[in-house]
C-alpha cells in the first residue's frame, strides 16, 4: 500500500472546543475537518501528506472550533467498532490482526438464533472463525478472552488512553 495513503489511516485525537477528548478519527478525515474550518490542529505528527499542489503536516490531535454537545449513548453497532472494541484481537486465539484478516463471530451461531447485537458479536480471525464453525465456544471446545459487551463512553475513553500510549502528543488530553 502507498504510504501517503497509509498515513491517512493514522489515528488522530478528536478534542471537542473545551478541549475533552470526544473520539478518535482517522488522520484522512482530521485533514478535512481542518479544511472545511471546523476544526484545528493542536499538535502535528511527524508526518507530511503530499498533495498534486500542495503538502499538509499531518495532525495528531484537532479541536472542534464550535462546542459539540455529545449524547451520552453507546455507539452504533457496526463491524469497525466491534473490531475498535475488541482491539483488533481474535477474541479466540489472542492474535492481532489487520482489519481486513478479521471477521465478526456471532458467539450464539445465527442459526440458533444468535441475536446480532453487542453482546453476541465478536473479532475472530478466519481460522478461528473455521474452526468454530456452527459451534457455541463450549461445544468447539475454545474459550472467548472477553466475554461481549457495548461499546460504551467507558470503552471509548479507555481505547484512547490505549492509543495515546504510543503518541505522546495525546497525553495532556488524556486527564482522565
Amino acid at each position: 500500500m502507498n504510504t501517503n495513503i497509509d498515513r491517512l489511516h493514522t489515528p488522530v485525537l478528536v478534542l471537542n472546543a473545551s478541549y475533552e477528548p470526544i473520539n478518535i478519527c482517522a488522520a484522512r478525515r482530521a485533514l478535512v475537518l481542518i479544511l472545511k474550518g471546523v476544526a484545528r490542529a493542536e499538535e502535528h505528527s511527524h508526518a507530511m501528506f503530499h498533495a498534486p499542489r500542495a503538502s499538509f503536516p499531518l495532525p495528531s490531535v484537532i479541536r472542534l472550533l464550535e462546542y459539540r454537545r455529545i449524547p451520552r449513548q453507546s455507539r452504533a453497532l457496526s463491524r469497525k467498532n466491534i473490531l475498535m472494541r475488541d482491539r483488533y484481537t481474535c477474541q479466540y486465539c489472542g492474535r492481532i490482526f489487520p482489519a481486513a484478516e478479521l471477521t465478526l463471530d456471532h458467539v450464539i451461531p445465527r442459526s440458533r438464533n444468535g441475536e446480532t447485537s453487542w453482546e453476541n458479536l465478536v473479532a475472530c480471525c478466519h481460522a478461528c472463525n473455521n474452526r468454530k464453525g456452527n459451534r457455541t465456544p463450549e461445544e468447539a471446545g475454545m474459550r472467548l478472552l472477553h466475554p461481549p459487551r457495548p461499546f460504551t463512553l467507558h470503552t471509548g475513553r479507555h481505547l484512547m488512553r490505549l492509543l495515546g500510549k504510543s503518541d505522546e502528543r495525546w497525553q495532556k488530553y488524556l486527564f482522565y
